[in-house]
């Protein structure tokens, strides 16, 4: 089964265009959809998971028109969008239980069945009586995976899952998902480039509506070989050389800021050819994007 998305497009009533013709091919595996905060990403996922309409473009998974069958497509779809309320009195174990009824699975035996199944999975076996607002932030997302897996789906959504976890549960998340995501399309939302790179075999990037980039992790990164340069410069230099050179990124180190350049020869004096990674692809596909929309806007 495979999810394809033609020329998909969204304009809010205030005019705002959040999807702009997007086009996307996603075999069963773990699909990064990496991008800013408000690149347009949850309004892909929202359109996709039915909670929201489109303006143009199709959608289909394997023999299901997702526009125009949201029914069919709720009983194969497991979603944790990013922002995933619990009823703090509750327990895990009864909250998935009433969710697994919601699901249709009516027999009581089976029911428990699956709801145990999932709480070992998630690793929250041990949790699973406690109440949901003594959770943390990382068993409140595992929790969410646990629901989204009820009823076996065949197409999982997650959005911005590992924002604001502790290390050890954002591994913890990764170990999850890459289980989950061996016999099905999982699609993995999120502004954090190592959660693509650690986890997923195709990825797009997105930005302000439009699709700038899709495809394999590594060849992204090997077609960017020999074009990412490092240079350390003074703080109060780096206007100067945002201005005169392309500079994807800087960062902070020991008191020193750390630029990286995009370009195809040497850039000059003082840089140092780098290995790339997922990040420079992704830094330099919106910094080239967002140079191309100036210069149109210019005319």
């Amino acid at each position: 089964m495979e999810l394809v998305i033609d020329h998909l497009s969204k304009t809010y009533p205030n005019g705002t265009k959040a999807l702009n013709s997007v086009s996307l091919r996603i075999a069963p595996g773990m699909f990064g959809l990496l991008g800013p905060n408000g690149a347009g990403k949850s309004s892909l996922m929202r359109t996709i998971s039915t909670l929201q309409e489109a303006n143009s473009g199709t959608i289909q998974l394997g023999d299901i028109n997702v526009l125009q069958e949201p029914e069919r497509v709720r009983q194969v779809l497991g979603y944790l969008p990013q922002e995933f309320g619990v009823y703090p009195k509750v327990t895990a174990s009864e909250l998935l239980e009433h969710f697994a009824v919601l699901k249709g699975i009516s027999h009581k035996g089976e029911r428990r069945q699956v709801v145990d199944a999932l709480l070992h999975q998630t690793n929250l076996w041990e949790a699973r009586n406690k109440n949901l607002g003594g959770y943390s932030g990382g068993m409140k997302q595992r929790f969410g995976i646990a629901q989204a897996l009820l009823g076996n789906p065949k197409l999982i959504i997650v959005d911005e899952p590992t924002a604001g976890l502790d290390p050890t549960e954002r591994n913890r998340f990764h170990n999850l998902l890459a289980e989950i995501g061996e016999d099905r399309i999982v699609i993995l939302s999120t502004h954090i480039v190592s959660d693509v790179s650690d986890l997923c075999r195709q990825f797009a990037i997105i930005n302000k509506g439009r699709v700038l980039y899709t495809g394999d992790p590594l060849v992204a990164i090997e077609e960017m070989r020999g074009q990412i340069w490092r240079r350390s410069v003074a703080k109060a230099e780096l206007a100067q050389y945002q201005q005169q050179f392309s500079v994807i990124s800087s960062r902070l180190f020991a008191g020193q800021t750390i630029i990286h350049v995009h370009s195809l020869a040497q850039p000059g004096n003082g840089f140092e050819s780098v290995e790339p990674t997922l990040e420079d692809v992704y830094f330099a596909r919106i910094h080239t994007a967002e140079k191309v929309a100036t210069a149109l806007a210019k005319g």
